[in-house]
């Protein structure tokens, strides 16, 4: 392939001219993916050899679920069927789900994590339970021909050791024990089975019991740990001091494979009740199945990950060998997973900006950028992008789609980041000018403070942090080190902290609590798409949304702000739906039907054979005069008018044709 790049000497800093010649899909080459394709397919033929349905993989960005800004497992599509309503594809499911968690980028360093993963999932939706679940898991991992075939020995497994509000889990270990004892092992408690509290062995989207809103589900789970037996491993680790078990984060164990036992809801009043049924949720990272089959500790040195640490040698980092110290490794790790889940994220939609989605893709491409700019030779992360297809492509074959999408999002970013890093820069140039009351030049002071200065504030640290995006790693640098790293440490947990709390009140008025508010909130969306439609052109379709029990937020492709008038269209229009009190209700029906219906839905090729549709106004046999037609999962309200009142308070533009428009219903 050829590249043209053209350099800005100013600042060292780059503008490339990508000229990447366009290469036709089936001419990539697959290589090092051959052993993550084998293990997706065959976990897949073994539960489909079970009566399992495989389900479409869900987008990354969630459809109709405001609750969380990226799928985050593989049983987050899956939600209302775990809460009792039927799946239109049966009681027993497979699939592999890409999943992104924002909670793990500062993890990204240690030998194990990645904020981007593939999770191979199966469930039971009240079928199946614990004695079927675990001797199926463990047949997996261990057997030769269907399976994995790891070696038992290092096997350990985690159960949940009760609270007061749940018994321990005599019952999972004592399958264990017998699982175990059919391969000769005598599994022992406290030697290959351990038991933990609800910090380990208990799972719900929102964590432990504390933190699950009302009518959220949840269960305790049982995980199975494959140990590296590599002592070393512990010992030069920050835990060497303490003794090392299957949950020691020093990275000799890792955990392979969670089965949720999700049997539990939570009610208003903190306690918990059964679930009308008994649910099974399993989740396994195809990049820890890789880990363990591999025999490899280090997730960056499998055959997935490791020609993309090789390109990045080549392209970007040439003069510092991976592995070569700890800071240079945690620079190869760190833009190796972020680039591979910036990819994906450009690809479902998403560009860098200052709010949520964006957000969070524009830190991952900026963390990225600063390791780069530290180690590297300021070549573009875009110059990776060709090895990540590559090494996707067997089990990701749409990214290559969006290949020249990904690069130029890296290119714009990164130039923007750059500049603001010059900034910032100035600003601490400013400072020490301040300081010292002498004239200083920033690009000449840049690796060179003269150390006459008291140590940079953490309030100084934490604003040029904040205002300027000026990372903590180039503030070392420029300051050699004289900073009070500690304090800002502290400003940041605390800022971190209060974007969790804020977190959780997005995530508490999501559609997880099915409150009457919440309920009407979702089906005003549904509502506001069509009359949106209506006014603009059937061009025109959602591309996210988020509901609390304060107001309704919907995000929908346009290049134009709203004119008060054409405000006023879709508000009348969506109060004239309420007046009229249609009718709502969902019918599994066939995915080609439902397209022939006319049936609104983001990312359509993502259904599998049947789908949920959700009517507005009265579907008669085939004669459709419902007003709204929408594939989503629920829930929503029986009739329109339970609304009452749909008002548009405030728009908002989110760049590049995408807006945003805010409402209240009910006042």
């Amino acid at each position: 392939m050829h590249f043209a790049v053209g350099y800005v000497l100013k600042f060292n800093y780059f503008s490339i001219n990508d000229t990447i010649c366009n290469t036709e899909l089936e001419k990539y080459i697959i290589v090092g993916t051959m052993k993550a394709e084998e293990i997706l397919n065959r976990y897949i033929t073994f539960f489909e050899s079970r009566a399992h349905h495989k389900t479409q993989n869900a987008p990354l960005v969630p459809v109709n679920d405001p609750t969380t800004l990226y799928v985050g497992s593989g049983m987050q599509a899956l939600l209302p069927y775990l809460l009792g309503e039927p799946h239109p594809s049966g009681k027993r499911l497979v699939n592999v789900q890409s999943c992104f968690r924002s909670q793990d980028i500062e993890e990204i360093g240690d030998n194990r994590h990645t904020t981007f993963f593939r999770m191979l999932g199966n469930w039971s939706l009240g079928d199946y339970f614990k004695k079927e679940q675990l001797s199926w898991i463990f047949t997996f991992l261990t057997d030769q021909k269907e399976g994995l075939g790891l070696d038992p020995q290092r096997l350990f497994v985690t159960v949940f050791v009760g609270n007061n509000a749940v018994p321990k889990d005599v019952e999972s270990t004592g399958i264990w024990q017998e699982l175990f004892k059919n391969v000769g092992i005598d599994a022992r408690e406290n030697e290959r089975i351990f038991a933990y509290d609800v910090e380990k062995n208990w799972w719900s989207r929102s964590g432990p019991p504390e933190k699950m809103p009302a009518g959220e589900p949840g269960g305790p789970d049982s995980e199975v740990f494959y140990d590296f037996g590599d002592e070393s491993i512990h010992q030069n680790s920050p835990w060497r001091d303490e003794k090392c078990h299957v949950n020691c984060d020093c990275g000799r164990y890792i955990e392979v494979a969670n089965s949720v036992f999700m049997q539990y809801q939570k009610e208003g009043d903190g306690s918990f009740k059964e679930l009308p049924q008994k649910n099974v949720d399993f989740g396994g990272g195809l990049e820890r199945f890789l880990q363990a089959v591999d025999h490899q500790p280090d997730v960056f040195k499998t055959s997935l990950l490791y020609p993309i640490v090789q390109s990045i040698n080549e392209h970007l980092i040439k003069s510092h060998k991976y592995g070569s110290d700890a800071p240079i490794t945690k620079a190869y790790r760190l833009i190796t997973d972020h680039i591979v889940a910036s990819s994906f994220i450009i690809a479902n939609g998403v560009e860098p900006s200052n709010k949520d989605r964006g957000y969070l893709l524009r830190r991952l491409i900026r963390r990225a950028a600063t390791q780069n700019y530290l180690w590297g030779d300021k070549k573009s992360l875009s110059l990776i992008v060709d090895t990540i297809i590559e090494q996707y492509f067997a089990t990701d074959p749409k990214l290559a789609e969006a290949k020249q999408q990904i690069k130029d999002a890296l290119v714009e970013e990164e130039s923007k980041f750059y500049r603001a890093l010059d900034t910032g820069i100035k600003e601490w140039g400013k400072w020490v000018e301040e300081k010292i009351n002498q004239t200083v030049i920033p690009e000449k002071t840049a690796f060179g403070q003269s150390g006459k200065l008291s140590p940079l504030s953490a309030e100084k640290l934490f604003d040029l942090y904040q205002s300027y995006g000026l990372p903590l790693e180039v503030m070392k640098e420029i300051t050699n080190g004289n900073l009070d790293e500690d304090g800002f440490n502290e400003l940041v947990k605390k800022h971190q902290d209060s974007s969790r709390t804020a977190g959780a009140g997005m995530f508490k008025g999501g559609l997880a609590d099915h409150s009457e508010q919440t309920v009407m909130g979702h089906t005003a969306t549904h509502l506001m798409h069509q009359a949106l439609r209506d006014v603009f052109g059937n061009q025109l379709h959602q591309t996210g949304s988020n509901i609390t029990t304060e107001r309704v937020r919907f995000d929908f492709n346009h290049d134009e702000r709203l004119s008060e008038e054409e405000i006023g269209q879709v508000e009348d229009i969506v109060n004239e739906r309420i007046n009229e009190n249609l009718p709502v209700h969902f019918e599994l029906i066939d995915t080609k039907e439902a397209h022939k219906l006319g049936a609104i839905g983001l990312f359509m090729d993502t259904y599998g054979e049947k789908s949920k549709i959700y009517f507005i106004g009265p579907k008669e046999g085939s004669v459709n005069k419902a007003y709204s037609i929408e594939f989503c999962g629920g829930p929503h309200v029986d009739f329109t008018g339970v609304l009452k009142s749909f008002k548009i308070i405030k728009q908002d533009n989110l760049g590049k044709g995408q807006k945003r428009l805010y409402a209240n219903i009910g006042v």
